[in-house]
């Protein structure tokens, strides 16, 4: 087992003294003298030398007995995505996130991986620099580390956030991960403006904000989101609770701003998550245009549009029931139909502001439902309750520990749903970097040859494999290139996609 392909000594030695930000969330220093770690771009001054270790982790260097740094702030610091290229190591990370060792023992990630527990200690370790423990401890301190910094939340409810029932066993994890009781910290930074609490939310350069807002406007399911040419606001309900979140872009560092409003402790964790899938804060597009450069096609839309990434869903089921919606009809329709659907099968939330009062239907409410009502052909009305019913019944999942494969052979099994629907949930809801809906007409069309005719999907298929891992990125390139040419079309007919 090769351990994780950080760059080589050398190159964090000159990325640490240049503080080159392209290095970012890709190793930490670790000063030997001051027992604290840091990130590349950290503007304190450069230690010397023969003082400074590094690490591929965060947590790599938490387990070597560092603590984080209160100037550059290790948490805001955007993950590798180059682990994304370990399908292993990607599964095990997605539980993690999801929450799997939040109150189970490690042995529960292991079991759920099909591998033991020794097994999956020695795949952490000598990737990550750290056991599962150790890494899923690390992320809780630094959630709480933002937490305290940047918000005015009471210590309990940071407590809860990061994932501890006791006050007690927090201040005492704090104390031992960060040198200091949460209180000291937070009188350290002083007071925080009021009003919600607002989290930053790092990613690697370069991101371009306004095409992502755009894609998602177009898709946006009317009393549920609200987007306009700033920021992305959304309805989150969690036990019953309504809130509203508003996600903008901050002008002057690489960030992007989360307000929070009235959420529930509890359940930021899972919120930062989902912000950050949406907006797929961690890609690391160096990598990724790397892979798709040697395609011209590529090449002049990646040297137009270099911050393109892949929007993510917000909600599984709510991605697949959309991506039903749009099959065999235009983007503005289907999302006329994703209205009438959230009018006629969705909760109204008391209380919320009007345009923003609606919660998604849930799988089981849509599994016998008169789907017809809202303007459904008969048999696109069947396949949204055949997948309503798989996902209330657990056949159709959408967690992110999955393969790309598997979720594919899930979605495939269902009647109505073939590739290119498949495909397009796990780009959007799976967050799957190499998902390719080879079927897209517009796909093939972007793709044609020097005679005009568009590719067959199996065509579209062969000419993508030069592009893996990382094919979704190439079919948001494809779809932006091709805008232009479709809006030029005077005469073209409806696509049976949902990708224009």
């Amino acid at each position: 087992m090769q351990p994780l392909a950080m760059p080589s000594h050398d190159h964090c030695e000159q990325a640490r003294l240049a503080r080159d930000a392209r290095f970012d969330g890709l190793f930490f220093t670790a000063v030997r003298s001051t027992g604290i770690y840091c990130r590349p771009v950290c503007p304190a001054p450069v230690p010397r030398r023969d003082n400074v270790r590094y690490y591929p982790t965060a947590a790599a260097a938490a387990a070597a007995g560092y603590r984080p740094c209160l100037r550059c702030r290790p948490e805001l610091s955007p993950d590798d995505a180059n682990l994304l290229q370990d399908q292993t190591l990607h599964r095990a990370l997605a539980l993690l996130d999801e929450g799997i060792l939040q109150e189970r023992p490690a042995s529960a990630l292991a079991e759920a991986m099909g591998l033991s527990a020794r097994q999956l200690q020695r795949l952490f370790v000598a990737r990550l620099g750290a056991t599962p423990a150790q890494l899923h401890a690390t992320r809780r301190l630094l959630l709480a580390k933002q937490l305290l910094t940047e918000t005015r939340l009471p210590v309990t409810e940071v407590a809860l956030a990061a994932g501890f029932n006791s006050l007690r066993r927090f201040n005492a994890a704090f104390l031992a991960g960060c040198g200091m009781p949460p209180s000291a910290l937070r009188r350290r930074h002083g007071a925080v403006a009021g009003g919600e609490p607002v989290l930053r939310l790092a990613y690697r350069p370069p991101l371009d904000f306004p095409a992502m807002l755009g894609f998602l406007r177009k898709r946006m399911i009317p009393g549920i989101e609200h987007i306009d040419a700033d920021s992305y606001q959304r309805v989150t309900v969690a036990d019953g609770r309504a809130s509203l979140i508003r996600v903008t872009a901050d002008p002057k560092r690489p960030e992007l701003r989360l307000q929070l409003g009235t959420t529930d402790a509890c359940t930021i964790p899972a919120i930062v998550a989902k912000v950050r899938r949406v907006f797929d804060l961690d890609a690391d597009l160096a990598a990724v245009h790397a892979s798709l450069v040697h395609e011209p096609l590529l090449a002049r839309s990646i040297a137009q549009r270099p911050g393109l990434r892949v929007p993510g869903g917000w909600d599984g089921f709510e991605v697949a029931a959309r991506a039903v919606l749009g099959q065999q009809v235009s983007v503005a329709a289907a999302t006329t139909l994703a209205r009438r659907l959230v009018e006629r099968f969705g909760t109204v939330l008391p209380g919320m502001p009007e345009g923003l009062d609606r919660q998604f239907p849930a799988p089981a409410a849509l599994a016998d439902a008169p789907l017809e009502q809202i303007g459904l052909p008969r048999t696109r009305a069947a396949t949204l309750r055949a997948v309503a019913r798989a996902c209330a019944e657990g056949r159709l999942q959408f967690s992110r520990a999955q393969t790309l494969a598997q979720f594919v052979a899930q979605a495939t099994a269902l009647p109505g749903i073939g590739p290119w629907t498949a495909h397009y949930m796990a780009l959007r809801a799976l967050g799957q970097p190499d998902a390719f809906p080879a079927g897209d007409l517009i796909l093939q069309q972007a793709l044609a040859g020097a005679d005009g005719r568009r590719l067959s999907e199996r065509a579209t298929e062969t000419r993508s494999q030069p592009w893996r891992p990382w094919r979704a990125y190439a079919v948001l390139h494809l779809w932006h290139s091709s805008a232009a040419l479709a809006a030029s079309r005077t005469a073209a007919c409806p696509p049976p996609t949902e990708s224009t």
